[in-house]
């Protein structure tokens, strides 16, 4: 499988999204996000892409875009993920470790920095085409962002 860094325009979409601070767990970055895709189904509206963004130090956020019309309750929070320059790749973690990819990508962006292509990078988040845990052509194109200013 090749793999290759590039700078893109990510699109903006309305998400629904719940926020978290602990330790990194898979369990309940899981149960996060099944509770978010219940309340969207609950409220009538159709899941879109899958977001989980690292907030801040161990800071944490499950966040599903949002198809349709709906309003904000249950601890669930919407919000507006604007159109944003970003650094991204996209990969199969089955066939290529995901560490490699952040450190080879936070590599990449400390490089492009030096040489004054961007004067800044932002947080991570990862993004899938759907449940990534339900659908396996999901998890294999898994797609790492950083958000760099130009």
């Amino acid at each position: 499988m090749t793999v290759d860094f590039s700078f893109a325009r990510s699109p903006g979409f309305k998400v629904a999204s719940l926020e978290w601070k602990g330790p990194w767990n898979e369990k309940k970055i899981r149960a996060q996000f099944e509770r978010v895709e219940r309340w969207i189904k609950d409220a009538g509206a159709r899941p879109g892409r899958y977001v989980f963004r690292e907030c801040g130090e161990r800071r944490w956020e499950a966040a599903i875009e949002v198809k349709g019309t709906v309003r904000g309750s249950k601890g669930i929070r919407l919000k507006t993920l604007r159109p944003t320059s970003v650094a991204r790749v996209v990969f199969d973690p089955e066939e290529i470790s995901p560490r490699v990819i952040y450190h080879g990508l936070s590599d990449w962006l400390r490089w492009r920095r030096r040489e004054k292509e961007i004067r800044s990078v932002g947080g991570s988040r990862e993004i899938y085409p759907a449940n990534p845990w339900r659908d396996p052509r999901a998890w294999a194109r898994t797609e790492v962002q950083f958000v760099v200013r130009r």
